[in-house]
């Protein structure tokens, strides 16, 4: 793969109790010392004028300026320093460029996935939150409708938290869809079935908020039935996936019990969904603070454009899974084949 990448991204660190740190991205990059086939690409920063295309002109001004004054606690969970400015402005060009590279024909060993920090699928049109200052992927897709031949655009967000800064800013729109897979009742308590979306927007999101206790299995049949078949349907030009590791097991903050191994089965399977439906496909990091598994995570996605084939997992679905994808499927109009 091609990870966009920048040293700069390193500057912003809101501390060394806080989990968005950047040891993040450290122990992505000297796990992927070990694997073949690994480039990195320094995409430019973008700026307010670009950024602004989801985001409130004030609103970015005002973080421009908090940085410039030193920083500080823009809310108990997300903390700038003079720095953060810069970063903001490099992840956001990452995932633009990951989106163009992508959108350019790049696939296979070539697929895009930008690793920038701070992430960015919390914050809202008009303010920040949840450690995120600009919404990366956002940008991107915004980015790609402006200036590409895309008239429609996918997201799926498999964060272990709703990605509601996403859903947020493209909830009345029908040129963006937005899938959120994530742990019910988990920070930002965002996320529900019956969020599909309102005005043009009107079925252009869905939520799938999994109960505690989640594991590969029950991920692996919401990806396969609800989101794929929505996806099929909405036929986009270019799928982003915002992707978190703070669904593994193994992550201090949440309760879904994820093997570092789905990771390779989720990548597989929105692979064969941008292959059918002929969609560029780009990835762009978000959470995941386990910093042994988020590395190993991200690495085996790689290993899977490599060439390596995802190991299935074994058991049966839960009847807790398969109420709630049966819900989604009511709610969006699907009709699904759930034994």
């Amino acid at each position: 793969m091609q990870f966009g990448y920048s040293e700069v991204c390193l500057a912003h660190d809101p501390g060394a109790r806080h989990p968005e740190a950047p040891d993040r991205l450290r122990a992505i990059r000297e796990r992927l010392k070990r694997k073949h086939g690994v480039e990195y690409v320094e995409a430019d920063p973008v700026g307010v004028d670009i950024m602004e295309g989801v985001h409130d002109r004030d609103y970015l001004e005002s973080v421009r300026e908090f940085c410039a004054d030193g920083g500080g606690n823009w809310d108990p969970d997300t903390t700038a320093v003079e720095e953060t400015w810069d970063a903001v402005r490099y992840s956001a060009g990452q995932a633009c460029w990951a989106a163009e590279t992508a959108l350019d024909g790049a696939d296979g060993r070539k697929t895009p996935f930008s690793i920038g920090r701070p992430p960015g699928h919390h914050a809202v049109y008009d303010d920040a939150m949840g450690f995120c200052f600009a919404n990366n992927v956002a940008v991107a897709a915004q980015h790609a409708l402006d200036t590409r031949d895309v008239d429609r655009v996918a997201i799926v967000d498999w964060d272990v938290h709703h990605g509601n800064g996403t859903q947020d800013i493209f909830y009345d729109r029908e040129d963006v869809f937005f899938a959120s897979i994530h742990e019910e009742g988990l920070y930002p308590g965002t996320g529900q079935v019956e969020e599909t979306g309102e005005g043009d927007g009107e079925g252009a999101t869905m939520n799938v908020p999994m109960p505690a206790g989640t594991d590969d299995r029950d991920y692996l049949e919401a990806v396969e039935g609800p989101v794929s078949s929505a996806l099929e349907a909405y036929d986009p030009d270019l799928l982003l996936i915002s992707a978190g590791f703070d669904a593994h097991r193994h992550d201090p903050i949440s309760r879904i019990r994820l093997s570092t191994e789905a990771y390779a089965l989720l990548t597989d399977r929105f692979r064969d969904v941008a292959e059918r439906t002929d969609a560029a496909l780009a990835f762009v990091l978000e959470g995941g603070y386990g910093l042994d598994v988020l590395a190993d995570s991200v690495a085996l996605v790689h290993e899977t454009f490599d060439g390596r084939e995802p190991i299935e997992p074994d058991g049966d679905r839960s009847p807790d899974a398969v109420e709630l994808l049966e819900e989604v499927a009511d709610a969006h109009d699907l009709e699904l084949e759930l034994d």
